[in-house]
């Protein structure tokens, strides 16, 4: 019984783990979207300042080119992290299910049980019973 509890325990922990690893992938991802909507407003500011839109054009601002490269580099991160908060989410769902088996088998466990405590107790009983006769 005790290694069951401690069985359960570990596998809450488990999902627990996983779930705040889903979430801290979550939170960056959210995180490199707003960085890369913020390189584009500055993106843009800094092209309307010029005047000129246009990457390849040789008098294209230095500084909205970098701005430029390191938003592509924050979106190719969120799209890493995607594949790997699928990955986190499909492990989580490996977790649950682990955790809600061993807790079917402690549910299991405990009827059994139960059934069987008066049946016990009445065989108890009856050899009591012929002791003292």
């Amino acid at each position: 019984m005790k290694s069951r509890d401690t069985l359960i325990r570990l596998k809450r922990f488990q999902v627990d783990e996983k779930r705040r690893r889903v979430a801290q992938i979550e939170m960056m991802i959210a995180e490199f979207d707003r960085m890369a909507a913020d390189l584009d407003r500055e993106i843009a500011a800094e092209e309307q300042k010029a005047g000129i839109t246009d990457p390849n054009h040789f008098a294209y601002p230095t500084y909205a080119r970098a701005a430029a490269q390191r938003r592509d580099n924050l979106r190719m991160s969120a799209q890493n992290l995607h594949a790997q908060l699928d990955d986190a989410k499909a492990e989580l769902g490996e977790a649950f299910e682990e955790l809600k088996r061993a807790e079917s088998l402690e549910d299991r466990e405990r009827t059994s049980e139960r059934t069987l405590d008066p049946a016990i107790s009445q065989i108890g009983q009856a050899r009591a019973m012929r002791a003292t006769a």
